[in-house]
């Protein structure tokens, strides 16, 4: 099993609404992320905007390929884009950035 944790930055504007959008998570998203085998999956939002996302899963690359290949997260993604910042023109689940794990207490 992997644990992923990874950070994104959300726009100071949009704050408020991206946690709104976070109590309401479609049904077939999630869905979606069980089935590409998401587990244990949260995200964490500072005031500032650092979003810490952590999961768990057998393989990340193929858990994001996964989604990759569904129409939900095509959706998701491009809707929830304008929340952040620095993205460069990628999806959110592409821009985000992957922490190495240099400690684990079982």
């Amino acid at each position: 099993m992997q644990r992923v944790c990874f950070l994104l930055k959300v726009r100071q504007d949009r704050l408020d609404e991206y946690r709104e959008r976070h109590q309401a998570v479609w049904p077939d998203m999630l869905t979606a992320l069980r089935a590409a085998g998401w587990r244990n999956y949260s995200l964490f939002l500072r005031d500032d905007g650092l979003l810490v996302g952590y999961l768990e899963t057998d393989d990340f690359d193929a858990a994001r390929a996964a989604m990759e290949r569904t129409e939900v997260n095509a959706r998701w993604q491009a809707e929830m884009a304008p929340f952040f910042e620095d993205l460069e023109g990628q999806r959110p689940d592409e821009g985000l950035l992957r922490l190495d794990e240099v400690f684990h207490l079982d």
